[in-house]
């Protein structure tokens, strides 16, 4: 079984996450999911012997906030990842796959989201291992010795990387075989064809005066086709003309 290891400052950030939504089957205890996950956030202080008072200090060459040290997430990596998961200390790179959400990364977008989720399926042997940044980063010698893949969610800053871990796994799960119900789920959405997702209809038949388009219960398939893709066109266009630049 695929194990996900998340080391966070707030582990707690992550119980929702695991008990609500579609993906959160395929990574709960109780998962009826045809691909089970074992997810597994991990406290960086509790496995420090210094608990918080030992995570972080204040960066040599001056400047605001703290910094993250080295060996408080080597040390926590160590106890909290590699002991605790019965891995070789000597064979880090070989068994554990770490990824650390920064600036520097490859930006996340939906391609890049189905090229992760073949490290998070069988067939890449490596387990995963996230590293939450917290505070103003990390100690640029751990990120050196430890790291294997920088991912960025955008040009912004958060204030923790919890939420873009849970971001990145919550769209390259579901590309995941058996972790969706409809494996059509996510084949026919935004961005899979390099356009926005056609617009959608459901009852009642008519809403403030705006009836279904006529084509969507027509019956005819050719007609719906030709309707999805005219839709996809025209919503790409008013909304997100950059994509069809690109």
């Amino acid at each position: 079984m695929k194990r996900i290891w998340v080391m966070s400052m707030f582990k707690e950030y992550f119980e929702p996450f695991r008990e609500y939504g579609v993906v959160s089957k395929a990574l709960s205890r109780n998962s009826s999911s045809k691909q089970t996950f074992e997810f597994i956030p991990v406290s960086i202080p509790d496995n420090i012997e210094k608990g918080f008072k030992g995570v972080d200090d204040s960066p040599y060459g001056g400047g605001a906030g703290m910094v993250m040290r080295a060996d408080a997430l080597k040390e926590s990596l160590i106890n909290g990842v590699i002991a605790a998961g019965g891995y070789a200390v000597d064979k880090i790179k070989e068994q554990l796959h770490i990824v650390y959400t920064a600036p520097r990364g490859r930006t996340w977008d939906g391609s890049y989201a189905r090229e992760f989720a073949e490290k998070l399926s069988d067939s890449f042997s490596k387990d995963i291992v996230f590293i939450c940044g917290r505070y103003e980063g990390i100690d640029e010698r751990f990120l050196e010795n430890y790291i294997d893949e920088y991912i960025s969610l955008g040009d912004f800053i958060l204030t923790g990387g919890e939420l873009a871990v849970m971001t990145i796994l919550d769209s390259s799960l579901r590309f995941v075989p058996g972790v969706l119900g409809n494996k059509l789920s996510a084949q026919d959405e935004s961005f899979v064809d390099g356009k926005i997702e056609y617009a959608l209809f459901t009852r009642p038949a008519n809403f403030e005066g705006k009836s279904v388009p006529i084509e969507l219960i027509s019956g005819d398939p050719k007609k719906i086709d030709t309707f999805k893709e005219n839709s996809k066109e025209i919503l790409t266009k008013k909304f997100r003309s950059d994509l069809l630049e690109g």
